[in-house]
């Protein structure tokens, strides 16, 4: 090894660590603005899932998110997600979106953030949402037609604008 890298291993051994990264532990609280900002970024790896009922879901969501109602989470999440996955959960209330974290982080999930508002904090922050609610009628085929959804979401962005 030369002087310069001796010299380099030596300076960098004496730094603190000058760019720690929180693990989601220790953040296992999330606002809607931070989660937006992450979406607007367009940062990858990580899963919004909604606990709330299949009704509620299928009516209003954060766009993206996939549903997972409180009671099936345990056996769904576990065959359809991996532990190390990042994950932003939500329920109807604070105290079931906190229920949910707690029975992820039982079976094993390490990176929980727990949406603090729910739908009603996400649409505050002018999230982006879908569902027939949303839109005013029920899925047809339209809704998984890629230019609609483009269309759409064209639609939404200007309004955002």
């Amino acid at each position: 090894m030369s002087e310069v890298e001796k010299t380099i291993l030596n300076a960098k051994d004496k730094l603190p660590e000058v760019t720690p990264t929180p693990s989601a532990q220790e953040t296992p609280i999330s606002s809607a603005q931070a989660l937006k900002s992450r979406l607007e970024w367009g940062e990858p790896a990580f899963t919004v899932v909604d606990v709330r009922e299949r009704t509620a879901f299928n009516a209003s969501r954060i766009l993206g998110a996939i549903t997972m109602p409180l009671d099936d989470l345990p056996n769904r999440v576990t065959s359809s997600l991996e532990p190390q996955r990042e994950i932003y959960v939500y329920g109807d209330t604070d105290e079931q979106t906190a229920q949910a974290a707690s029975k992820l982080r039982e079976a094993g999930f390490t990176a929980i953030s727990e949406l603090r508002g729910g739908l009603a904090g996400w649409k505050a922050v002018g999230g982006p949402t879908e569902g027939t609610a949303e839109t005013g009628y029920d899925s047809s085929s339209a809704e998984y037609n890629v230019k609609a959804r483009l269309d759409k979401h064209a639609e939404v962005s200007s309004k955002n604008v």
